[in-house]
């Protein structure tokens, strides 16, 4: 080896090894304050400056504010000299993992770029018979703006006064022509839960008129099995998921369904290559944070706490909360007295908006407990 080749070597393995440090090896017995170290609240394409007392606190878009696990980090990064290549082997371990968490075949998964990227795909495919689609009218709705250019209805059905599905209202809104059944749970963005049991009953004569999509991107944040297993027998169910939520992987683009093999047969059909749209290194950091348990469960229980905190500060001040099974909490500004979002503004905190004027109501990502406190502190 030349003596230039030498130097570059060394330099790459030192760099890689200050790398690794960075991304935290040997987590097994990893504490909150180590946790609290991943947290990156300054994007890179920000303006504002980069350090942490002047960074711009974002809780608009339920990120995890503890970004992927050390694991996922290192994944990601021994994969960047993969990209030459399409990563085909990659995403084939990566829906074998996932099948095995969720106790249903390989053949019942299909990966795509992102959670939405799927929903996108059911739309497209709803739509190749003219009709409706049925959803909340208080739910994640982004997806369905191409509604009108596609020539399907959509039907928005108003949630009880409690926030939660109105099941029922659910149910008689299916007409002859509808396509589409869409549910989030829990709901974004109110964080309410439909209680698996009930979920179920509501599944089983839904799915005699129609499909069902149960979308689970924060099932994670909750204590409720997923109802992924169903889709075992029942040919009109979709179960919807994604890495953006508890994996921290929101950037990297990885979401996925289940549904019954039939199903995901007649969705392949409307791609141009089926599983290819996930990047390797996306891929291998998907796979690596499936596999970090002991990440997953600190950001569960630190989500829980810093929650927790939050609602009851929250309520001190005259802020009323909905309760929350996700990483984000749903609010009344009715009885706040002074302008919350100019609050959050003036001290570099960014929210959301007004989802429902009657009431006011509101939502808020559980940043880290430092973030919280500041969001807090504002507010007084």
């Amino acid at each position: 080896m030349r003596p230039i080749e030498k130097q570059s070597e060394q330099m790459s393995k030192n760099n890689r090894r200050d790398w690794l440090k960075l991304a935290g090896l040997g987590i097994t017995g990893m504490s909150i304050g180590q946790l609290n170290s991943f947290a990156n609240v300054t994007p890179i394409s920000t303006t504002l400056q980069p350090n942490r007392n002047n960074a711009t606190i974002l809780l608009r878009s339920n990120e995890n504010p503890y970004g992927p696990s050390p694991k996922a980090r290192i994944a990601m990064s021994e994969h960047i000299n993969d990209s030459n290549r399409y990563g085909r082997s990659v995403r084939s371990n990566l829906i074998s993992a996932i099948a095995e968490e969720n106790e249903v075949s390989k053949e019942q998964i299909l990966l795509e770029a992102g959670s939405t990227k799927i929903l996108d795909l059911l739309l497209q495919f709803s739509a190749t018979k003219k009709g409706n689609f049925v959803l909340a009218k208080n739910t994640y709705n982004y997806w369905t703006s191409p509604s009108n250019e596609l020539g399907i209805q959509r039907i928005e059905v108003p949630l009880k006064n409690d926030k939660k599905h109105d099941l029922k209202a659910l149910l008689n809104a299916i007409e002859t022509d509808t396509r589409m059944m869409y549910i989030c749970n829990p709901d974004n963005p109110t964080g309410t839960i439909i209680e698996r049991d009930e979920l179920k009953l509501f599944i089983n004569e839904a799915t005699k008129k129609t499909m069902v999509v149960v979308d689970e991107a924060y099932i994670e944040y909750s204590n409720q099995k997923s109802v992924s297993n169903l889709t075992i027998e029942n040919k009109n169910l979709i179960v919807v998921r994604t890495f953006s939520k508890m994996y921290g992987l929101a950037g990297a683009r990885v979401g996925y369904a289940i549904a019954n093999k039939s199903s995901v047969d007649k969705l392949r059909k409307l791609q141009s290559w089926s599983n290819g749209s996930v990047s390797v290194i996306s891929a291998a950091g998907a796979l690596a944070s499936l596999r970090d348990m002991t990440f997953r469960k600190k950001v569960y229980l630190e989500n829980e706490k810093v929650k927790k905190y939050t609602i009851e500060e929250f309520e001190r001040i005259g802020i009323s909360c909905i309760q929350s099974h996700s990483n984000f909490i749903y609010f009344s500004l009715a009885n706040y007295k002074k302008d919350f979002f100019k609050q959050l503004e003036e001290n570099n905190i960014l929210g959301t908006r007004v989802y429902e004027e009657d009431g006011k109501w509101s939502r808020i990502t559980i940043g880290t407990i430092e973030e919280m406190k500041k969001v807090v502190a504002s507010l007084k």
